[in-house]
């Protein structure tokens, strides 16, 4: 991922030049499709895309505007294009980013969703404001695909897609300790066995959460200190006390997800 996204700040970064310099300029769509599961960081690379392009001049503002379903389909008839629109205009300059986008085709007949509407609104708006709107949808691969599939010309206005890989258990725990130090909190030394337990059965369940999961067990895990060591007088507790999540505060928690 890291490396599809370095290839297209360089492709960015020299075509702005070349036009800056009289240069021919390749004509090309910059929407960009996001396959991966939840909790693979999608939205954070979403973001930072969009300051990447605001930062190189190819967008205005470089803002990101995250949308779903509910805030683009309407419940009667012409309130779907105006929610629409309505979002279209708000990420003018930005990004519009469209979290579990293959949402707005759901099963069953047409005429009975207006889901197929607000994706025919977009796509004449993405063409409409080329210069200045960068659409990015997201979601979990196979369903995405059926997604790109269901406007003839939905497809086509993606210049690429970046996949996101599943965390492997010891990016997990990597992550784990990440946020745990974000927050000042220490996890006990003997504990990465433990968490790799948890990691690895986790990821075998459906949905798995990825880093979403870690950052759960992480809250539940603060929660169970705080019941632990509540039990005690807390002004007179020490500091490695107030701050070290133990293996059985781990355990607990892994215990409620």
């Amino acid at each position: 991922m890291k490396e599809q996204v370095d290839t297209l700040s360089a492709l960015l970064r020299v075509q702005l030049e070349r036009r800056n310099r009289g240069l021919g300029d390749l004509a090309s769509t910059h929407h960009l499709v996001f396959l991966g599961h939840p909790g693979t960081g999608k939205t954070t690379v979403a973001r930072l895309v969009a300051e990447m392009y605001g930062a190189i001049g190819l967008l205005d503002r470089g803002h990101l505007v995250e949308v779903d379903r509910a805030d683009l389909v309407g419940q009667f008839v012409g309130h779907t294009a105006f929610k629409t629109n309505r979002a279209v205009r708000r990420a003018l300059g930005g990004v519009l980013f469209i979290d579990e986008a293959y949402a707005l085709t759901q099963d069953g007949p047409r005429g009975l969703d207006f889901g197929s509407e607000a994706i025919e609104v977009l796509v004449k708006r993405m063409e409409d404001h080329r210069d200045e709107l960068v659409v990015i949808v997201a979601g979990y691969p196979e369903l995405m695909h059926r997604f790109l599939d269901s406007n003839p010309g939905l497809r086509s206005r993606f210049s690429r897609e970046i996949s996101f890989a599943d965390y492997s258990t010891a990016e997990l725990i990597a992550i784990f300790h990440k946020m745990a130090d974000d927050s000042d909190y220490i996890v006990e030394s003997s504990a990465d066995g433990v968490l790799a337990e948890i990691f690895d059965a986790a990821s075998h369940a459906q949905g798995f959460g990825n880093a979403r999961y870690a950052r759960t067990l992480l809250e539940l895990a603060v929660n169970r200190h705080a019941l632990r060591v509540a039990d005690d007088d807390v002004a007179s507790l020490d500091h490695a006390s107030l701050t070290t999540l133990t293996i059985e505060d781990i355990r607990t928690a892994a215990t409620q997800l």
